[in-house]
């Protein structure tokens, strides 16, 4: 009851749970989108989810002075490509919240004269090209601990040893792929918060991708991604530990 409370009382908590449920009336209302018993249902869905967006707009408002303190922070990092992608991810997303900040104001009728769709288009422009950021800093930091890894006395021996354990694995796929990957796993072993943010910011790229045509998928597949991403966001939040730094 006392990490329940803990997490509801953090407002990144409680955006999570509202992304999650909205994210899953999605999903829902997707695989339902044929049932014609169902129809009831289905709007109680599309009510639901168009809440839950709205709630989350609300929570927002104060995420850009965040975010434009986090890009001073990161200002200071020692690893240039550390300090590139982070600052440039966080500036973005300042730059993402003050769109949805006035697409609210506009949903709201504070604000009448704003372009609607080119706003909405700006928004996702700025999410995809933070995701991006996060993805190359993600594949970055994977790099280095697979050099860290690969450099240690006695992984060549455990490599050796997996190939001759898996013979038959080993003619099948191009021994390199293979020890590739066995590297690969060894190195994410011992931090799985490198793995967790990895999966979570590839799945949370399939939703400005599809908003932006570069990679049209369907309802379907954006509400799976974003319940998926938004149950490892929750993750993260309940346990600290598992929250990539920097």
């Amino acid at each position: 009851m006392e990490t329940y409370i803990s997490f509801t009382n953090q407002s990144q908590g409680r955006d999570r749970i509202f992304r999650a449920t909205q994210y899953a009336c999605a999903l829902a209302k997707y695989l339902l989108r044929n049932e014609a018993k169902r129809k009831e249902l289905v709007k109680k869905l599309q009510s639901l989810e168009s809440n839950m967006s709205s709630g989350r707009k609300l929570l927002r408002l104060g995420n850009t002075v965040n975010s434009i303190h986090a890009a001073k922070s990161t200002l200071h990092i020692s690893d240039p490509m550390l300090r590139f992608c982070l600052t440039f991810a966080n500036l973005n997303r300042a730059l993402y919240f003050i769109c949805d900040n006035l697409l609210w104001a506009r949903s709201i009728g504070l604000i009448r004269d704003l372009d609607k769709e080119q706003l909405s288009l700006n928004s996702t422009r700025f999410y995809f090209l933070s995701l991006v950021m996060n993805l190359t800093r993600d594949v970055y930091v994977i790099i280095r601990l697979m050099v860290q890894k690969s450099q240690e006395r006695h992984f060549q021996q455990k490599v050796d040893q997996h190939l001759n354990e898996s013979p038959d694995v080993a003619c099948v796929i191009v021994p390199q792929l293979d020890a590739f990957l066995f590297l690969l796993i060894e190195s994410l072993r011992n931090e799985p918060s490198v793995a967790l943010d990895t999966v979570k910011n590839v799945c949370d790229l399939f939703i400005p991708l599809d908003k932006l045509g570069f990679y049209q998928t369907n309802a379907g597949v954006v509400g799976f991604c974003g319940l998926v991403s938004s149950l490892l966001g929750i993750l993260s939040v309940l346990r600290p530990s598992l929250k990539i730094k920097p």
